[in-house]
């Protein structure tokens, strides 16, 4: 099993973000979801606001409106109709 998340920001037009997360935390449609290793495999749907992906003390923050989060095997991919860095 990875050390890391390897997560993946894609929007229509490009992919925003690619790279190793220690903590993911994203904007649900209903609250924040936050995101460690060995979560369980899950799928959420994004509401509008910021998300962010910490690599030991870097934080990198985007916006996000609407989209998916999925979690499978420490992999975060996160599918956003608008997607942004901060």
């Amino acid at each position: 099993m990875a050390e890391r998340l390897s997560v993946s920001v894609i929007s229509p037009e490009r992919t925003v973000f690619e790279g190793v997360a220690d903590m993911v935390v994203a904007t649900a449609w209903d609250g924040e979801v936050g995101i460690l290793r060995h979560h369980a495999p899950m799928l959420a749907l994004l509401g509008e606001g910021e998300l962010r992906i910490r690599a030991g003390t870097q934080e990198q923050r985007f916006f996000v409106a609407g989209g998916f989060l999925q979690v499978v095997d420490d992999r975060v991919t996160i599918l956003s109709e608008r997607a942004q860095a901060d």
